[in-house]
């Protein structure tokens, strides 16, 4: 079983969802970098759940216990190990779901490969897991600061409620001034509105997550099988109920001809642009120096509080009416764990791209 990510700037995790604690050990993470604790607990809170009534009702404090790699708050070059104590487990939420295979869930397939599972909330299948991604993603998230390259994502469509304005023209300070993490105000009343709904009929609701990284150099990424996109879009899509990622102008660019989605090359100040950015600040699988962006899709959450047919593990035909406590609609919080992870991925091939050349030896 896979549990980890990251080549030089490495993340190995541990725990499931409804077990004693989660937790991870970073590897690789560069000496003498003063850590800021606080920052990271903030963002562990933007990923907790029970801090909105749009969120899962489960309460966790989600406070991270450093246990090595780091002294006096900066860090060591050791690896870095950390615990976040789960506190709100319901177990007898999920007596139902023990030998019932919930529709569209990880229950068959899990069991079918491994010949056990954890039925408590999904165990290693649970978004639960996503905490340790934000504890490594904020370290990461500090470096790549201290390197002036920057990462934004907010929601930029829930349902059929779309945030159609370019990045360019919202104004990304104002991401968490509400709980759908959406800069605009007006199109974050309509989406919670939707949310609520939903919520309020025992259903879920999708949505898509847009991201920009700002800073980026030039030279971040390698041909063939380590394109900084497919680095990005292979974690990017590991996160629960992710179902696709586009770069640039994405998907569109396929109805479009060369010669209207060629992004012209041209000189300002010694240093080479572009006119425009439909490949996403990424080509040839190597960052280009401009903006990086791309979205990503999420499918709406398979743990709906309506009456389901389904099958158990005898192949009988059952009825399941589902408890436990779930989001109405994940993307909101989906929001913290996609920078987590894009900042993971960013800053390995960063320090990936410091041995690629003499001069950076």
């Amino acid at each position: 079983m896979s549990s980890s990510i990251g080549k030089l700037f490495r993340l190995t995790t541990f725990g499931e969802s409804h077990g004693l604690a989660m937790g991870g050990v970073i590897d690789g993470c560069p000496s003498g970098f003063e850590i800021d604790f606080k920052q990271i607990q903030e963002f562990l809170n933007k990923r907790r759940p029970g801090s909105s009534a749009i969120y899962s009702e489960r309460n966790e404090s989600d406070q991270v216990e450093f246990l090595s790699g780091i002294l006096d708050g900066v860090t060591l070059g050791s690896p870095i190990g950390f615990i976040i104590k789960n506190s709100d487990q319901k177990i007898k939420d999920y007596s139902s779901c023990r030998d019932v295979f919930r529709p569209s869930h990880s229950d068959y397939t899990y069991e079918s490969k491994y010949g056990i599972r954890d039925y408590k909330g999904g165990g290693r299948s649970s978004a639960r897991e996503t905490v340790n991604w934000v504890v490594a993603g904020a370290i990461a998230t500090q470096i790549l600061s201290f390197k002036k390259i920057y990462i934004y994502s907010y929601v930029s469509a829930v349902g059929d409620i779309i945030l159609d304005q370019h990045y360019s023209k919202l104004d990304l300070n104002n991401i968490y001034n509400n709980n759908v993490r959406c800069p605009s105000q007006k199109t974050a009343f309509l989406m919670e509105d939707l949310i609520s709904t939903c919520k309020q009929k025992g259903d879920t609701i999708g949505g898509q997550v847009s991201t920009i990284i700002k800073g980026l150099p030039v030279g971040l990424g390698e041909p063939v099988f380590n394109k900084l996109n497919s680095g990005l879009a292979k974690a990017i899509v590991g996160i629960n109920a992710c179902r696709g990622i586009e770069f640039g102008s994405g998907f569109t660019g396929s109805s479009r001809k060369g010669s209207e989605e060629n992004d012209q090359f041209f000189v300002d100040s010694n240093s080479i642009k572009v006119k425009t950015n439909n490949s996403g600040g990424i080509q040839g699988g190597i960052s280009n120096g401009q903006e990086v962006f791309f979205k990503s899709a999420f499918k709406p959450v398979s743990s709906i509080m309506q009456k389901q047919s389904t099958v158990n593990n005898k192949l009988q035909q059952v009825d399941l009416m589902p408890a436990g406590r779930h989001d109405p609609c994940v993307v909101p919080r989906a929001v913290p764990i996609v920078s987590a992870l894009t900042a993971i991925i960013v800053l390995d091939y960063y320090l990936l791209s410091k041995t690629t050349k003499l001069s950076d030896l």
